[in-house]
């Protein structure tokens, strides 16, 4: 299983910072299964994304403009098959819960 299709969303658009309040699951109460924070299987656009990015790492690049550099050197576009700007990066990290 690649995903965890138990997964339940946040009720609160910020956590609490209350310990123990605001939790997605209860402690010791939910199996600890693989990739437990998804919600459904990785597109074939997020794993050539991640495929992408583990490049743009390996590269050398660790700042945003490196990043952005990187993808852009690569060929590789967004989602809506633009080249990546920070500002699209940003927006697509935030997207992707990253």
């Amino acid at each position: 299983m690649d995903y965890n299709p138990y997964l339940k969303p946040w009720k609160a658009a910020q956590p609490n910072n209350v310990a123990g309040k605001g939790q997605i699951e209860v402690p010791g109460k939910v199996d600890n299964i693989v990739w437990q924070t998804r919600a459904a299987p990785p597109t074939s656009y997020e794993n050539a994304l991640g495929d992408a990015l583990e490049k743009a790492f390996a590269g050398g690049a660790t700042t945003l403009e490196e990043v952005v550099a990187a993808l852009n050197a690569q060929d590789f576009r967004g989602a809506d098959g633009s080249a990546w700007t920070a500002a699209t990066f940003e927006a697509e990290m935030a997207r992707l819960g990253a």
